[in-house]
């Protein structure tokens, strides 16, 4: 008890009077030069503060170079803890506002919810919501509801604040480190699915105008890139220079999750987002979207959707639920967007919305929900065709500010997002979040172990066996397209198909200068890879992955040939009933691949050829092989392609690609092949 109240006697000690000191020549009349300085210093803040909106970040550093000078004055210290309040460091408010009060409890009208405010962003729950109910609107104040609606919705803030601390999120919290920060403002990054680059803000002295916006006095912002340089760490971050930015404000708003298409901001038209093709290793200047999504308000932020063929962006447009909404719209189509509801949108603002690669999984910041204050990072699933109720990702990734613009990575295991805090390289800073899983619990074993030397039993505590990670329904399948005879890169067209409705769901290019590619695949389809470019027959890869398919990642090199006698091509898309010659639907796709490929070049002919591994007897497989590759024969047949352009051979086990040992080596060696052997 005693504790408890010496606790709470340092606590509350700033609360009683204290001596308040004039900044007056009857106090400093022995500093003369030191008092002329400082009142200067007051004049040229209060100049920054008296407009209209005040410049807080300007007026910020003449307050406190006053008081360096006579840290006693109630007034400045109450300035300086609202400069701090409209900064990006809010929580040193605290202190200032404290020791205003100290010096005069009227010191301002509004001091008790300044000190609300304060608390609030230092995370001393009870204490703000004392403070936030002694609060009263200041003189002259219009709108008393608006003011206590106010006062109202902090207190809930705190109460939620004060739920999710004492339930932490378990996450490690770092630095990004100089290869992404610097000494000036990081934010707003976009990272591809795989972690392997990262764009984002920045608001360096090497922006590509070189100009300082003359509302902040900061530079004008511009994009930067790096990549990854190890397990944990960033290569130097480069300027993207021309034609991405410009002299004016450029930002980071999405990546598409191959990272061959970048949504940038620009303020135009009230503020527009506009895209980025990479097109080798040079970005192509940024094109407007269409008035589909830019309207005459603000269009914030926005993410693509795995395929790319959809959007999710952020407006304030008429119309909206709230104070900003997110929508929904289809970019090659002509409907208009459909705003997500009120299940996603609030009353309030939702800000830097993100769709995980697995397609259903989105992320978003709102100020309403169950924020604990300012914008809190939610998550929300797409299932059942409808969007769950959002989940606030806890403390302490979200804190009593605003936490916005948060990204997470295909595998689920890393987040980025950007904040001010004590370990920063510059004003505000990048983070990488570490999502530890669930805690694991002790679990006790009851079983008695008996010893024959002991009369009574031993009782053994074993501890539980690890908890595993959730991990995201998403596969990716990455790596580089070359041509096989040269070597070099090649930037073919990657169709991702759904063999079950033997529809292409998606269409990407590799890089033209490297070949990379990378494509996201969530679980639940048969998917059939179709990699093609003109000149070259085309490469098929398949991947069935099962409804709760656990994060994988796969790296392919595809190696494309050309139409010569004697190459052979497997065709991984098409499937047969088990220990049968009969086609499956899946299938239809790759024949009709197969079937246009004859179409187009005439003087075609083909041996199909079919292969099995070695499980039993070699002449059943032979058979068996030779009867699958005459049905694919006969399908063509059927589809108008001559007869005397076509073979068939089975060759069951003989022609082995992969050793017949591992289950990976039968499935390959399980296979429909074709040779060309006229052209």
């Amino acid at each position: 008890m005693r504790n408890y109240l010496l606790a709470c006697f340092l606590f509350y000690s700033w609360g009683a009077a204290a001596q308040n000191v004039e900044f007056s020549k009857d106090q400093f009349g022995n500093d003369k030069d030191g008092l002329k300085t400082a009142l200067k210093e007051i004049k040229l803040g209060d100049e920054w503060y008296d407009m209209d909106p005040p410049r807080y970040e300007q007026a910020l550093p003449h307050y406190l170079a006053a008081q360096k000078f006579n840290s006693n004055n109630a007034h400045i210290n109450l300035r300086i803890g609202e400069c701090y309040l409209h900064s990006g460091f809010k929580p040193r408010a605290l202190g200032y506002l404290q020791k205003a009060y100290q010096l005069s409890p009227d010191v301002d009208p509004r001091i008790h919810y300044f000190l609300g405010r304060g608390l609030h962003l230092n995370g001393k729950w009870k204490d703000a919501i004392a403070e936030y109910k002694r609060a009263t609107p200041a003189t002259g104040t219009k709108n008393t509801a608006g003011f206590t609606q106010d006062i109202q919705r902090k207190i809930r803030e705190c109460e939620n604040g004060q739920k999710l601390e004492a339930k932490p999120t378990r996450v490690f919290i770092d630095n990004a480190g100089p290869g992404v920060n610097s000494p000036y403002a990081d934010y707003g990054p976009v990272i591809t699915a795989d972690e392997s680059v990262i764009l984002f803000t920045s608001r360096r002295d090497n922006s590509t105008g070189g100009q300082k916006d003359p509302e902040t006095g900061g530079f004008f912002e511009d994009v930067y890139q790096s990549t990854r340089a190890g397990k944990d760490t960033w290569g130097p971050a480069r300027n993207l220079g021309e034609p991405v930015n410009t002299d004016g404000h450029d930002a980071t708003v999405g990546l598409a999750p191959d990272g061959q298409r970048l949504l940038v901001y620009l303020e135009d038209n009230g503020g527009d987002l506009h895209e980025s093709d990479l097109r080798g290793a040079q970005w192509r200047k940024p094109q407007k979207l269409g008035s589909r999504i830019n309207s005459r308000s603000h269009e914030s932020s926005a993410a693509y959707t795995p395929n790319g063929r959809s959007l999710y962006f952020v407006s304030d447009k008429e119309g909206g639920l709230g104070s900003r909404d997110i929508y929904r719209i289809e970019m090659e189509g002509r409907g208009q967007a459909s705003n997500l509801g009120p299940t996603i949108n609030t009353p309030y603002g939702e800000e830097g919305v993100f769709l995980h690669p697995d397609g259903k999984t989105m992320y978003f910041s709102s100020e309403g929900h169950n924020t604990m204050g300012g914008y809190d990072i939610f998550k929300s699933v797409y299932e059942n065709g409808k969007w769950s109720t959002p989940e606030n990702l806890g403390w302490p990734i979200n804190t009593p500010d605003d936490d916005v613009f948060f990204v997470i990575s295909a595998s689920g295991r890393h987040g980025y997002y950007s904040s001010f805090r004590d370990d920063g390289l510059g004003s505000k800073d990048i983070y990488q979040i570490t999502f530890l899983g669930p805690e694991k619990q002790p679990l006790l074993n009851h079983e008695d172990q008996l010893l024959a030397s002991r009369v009574q039993p031993v009782k053994e505590a074993l501890l539980a066996p690890p908890v595993a990670i959730a991990s995201a329904q998403v596969t990716i399948l990455k790596g580089t397209v070359t041509d096989e005879a040269t070597k070099e890169p090649v930037e073919a067209t990657i169709d991702v198909i759904d063999n079950s409705l033997n529809q292409t769901i998606a269409s990407f290019r590799a890089n033209a200068q490297s070949g990379r590619y990378l494509v996201s695949l969530p679980s639940g389809i048969n998917y059939g890879i179709v990699v093609r470019q003109e000149g070259y027959l085309f490469h098929s890869e398949n991947f069935d992955l099962p409804a709760g398919a656990a994060y994988s990642e796969v790296v392919k090199d595809i190696a494309l040939k050309k139409l010569d006698v004697g190459v052979k091509v497997v065709l991984n898309n098409i499937f047969f009933d088990f220990d049968k010659a009969s086609l499956r639907k899946e299938s239809t796709g790759e024949l009709e691949r197969l079937q246009k490929l004859l179409a187009d070049t005439p003087a075609l002919r083909l041996e199909i050829s079919g292969h099995t591994d070695n499980v039993g007897k070699a002449e059943y497989n032979k058979d068996l092989s030779q009867r699958r590759a005459k049905t694919v024969v006969d399908y063509l047949v059927g589809k108008g392609i001559d007869k005397s352009r076509l073979t068939f051979a089975g060759y069951g086990d003989s022609q082995p690609v992969a050793p017949n040992t591992t289950k990976d080596g039968r499935q390959l060696n399980r296979r429909t092949e074709f040779k060309v052997i006229g052209k």
